[in-house]
């Protein structure tokens, strides 16, 4: 019997090769190793997490989100009505506004997947999700792109941190466009090899980025995060569908990010003490939410 478990990027390319088969597939093998469910209950569970994230996008563009601290409020809106305006172009601009649609809901105390964290929640399901509408991808192929996205968390879990309170916020975004960016790589026909290239690029291109939450909430700097987010997993697909390869392994690039997040001053990691939340506006904003209370 094959032993479908891995913990590195190495062990899921050779699984990948023995049995020939994609990293989503690869990520199906394992969960149905280690859960007491059959393929068909995994899958449920997967179609419910699409769902659920397809819903946080209409809610987050169709519905107004305000929070009660102000700082935000219809951002995602602006940007969608920007859409044939913008430089980036029309799939883009929708993927980024979809990004930061999902993460108003989340400040808005409304329902969404942490993919892999509440704060990074927008990117995955803004890639996967204003992708597949564009290209008329079916449930399916989203859930697996979703499997592989999993594969490439449950990887940087084991080896670094998803959470910007040991590893800093390239730990949460970071992570959450390495696993867009490997799931969209595989939608669009890339190998095992070049999802881990473009995981491997999307980390390195936020190595060292700080968690400095203004107030301590997940809203400023975060929704805008997840907007850059979004558009670094596109690009790293992008850049590894041309031929693009990452000079640095995937392992090494995760081993890289979990060693800066332990030598991240404690300020800068989700403490609200440095970055931009210790800027006078930020204290300001700070003390003016404390009155609320």
């Amino acid at each position: 019997m094959i032993d479908h478990s891995f913990s590195s990027g190495q062990e899921l390319l050779e699984l990948c090769e023995v049995e020939q088969i994609p990293i989503s597939e690869a990520a199906v093998l394992y969960e149905l190793d280690r859960a007491e469910m059959d393929r068909e209950a995994v899958m449920a569970e997967m179609r419910i997490d699409l769902e659920v994230m397809r819903e946080s996008i209409r809610v987050g563009l169709e519905e107004q989100q305000t929070s009660i601290t102000g700082l935000m409020g219809e951002d995602a809106d602006k940007l969608m009505a920007f859409t044939e305006s913008a430089v980036m172009g029309r799939e883009m601009t929708k993927i980024v506004a979809s990004a930061m649609a999902v993460t108003e809901v989340n400040a808005s105390m409304g329902r969404i997947v942490a993919a892999p964290t509440a704060g990074a929640s927008g990117i995955l399901p803004a890639v996967l999700i204003q992708y597949g509408d564009a290209h008329d991808l079916s449930e399916d192929q989203l859930v697996a792109g979703l499997c592989n996205a999993g594969a490439i968390g449950l990887i940087i879990a084991r080896n670094a941190s998803l959470a910007g309170a040991s590893g800093g916020c390239q730990a949460e975004t970071g992570s959450a466009a390495a696993m867009a960016a490997s799931a969209l790589t595989e939608l669009r026909g890339g190998t095992p090899e070049m999802c881990l290239h473009a995981a491997a690029i999307a980390l390195k291109n936020v190595m060292g980025l700080v968690c400095d939450p203004v107030a301590g909430l997940v809203e400023c700097p975060c929704i805008k995060r997840n907007a850059i987010g979004a558009a670094n997993a596109v690009l790293c697909s992008d850049m590894v569908m041309a031929g693009i390869e990452s000079i640095i392994p995937f392992d090494e690039v995760v081993t890289a990010m979990r060693n800066v997040g332990r030598m991240m001053n404690p300020d800068l990691r989700e403490t609200a003490r440095g970055g931009i939340a210790a800027t006078p506006t930020a204290q300001k904003i700070a003390e003016k939410i404390r009155s609320f209370e």
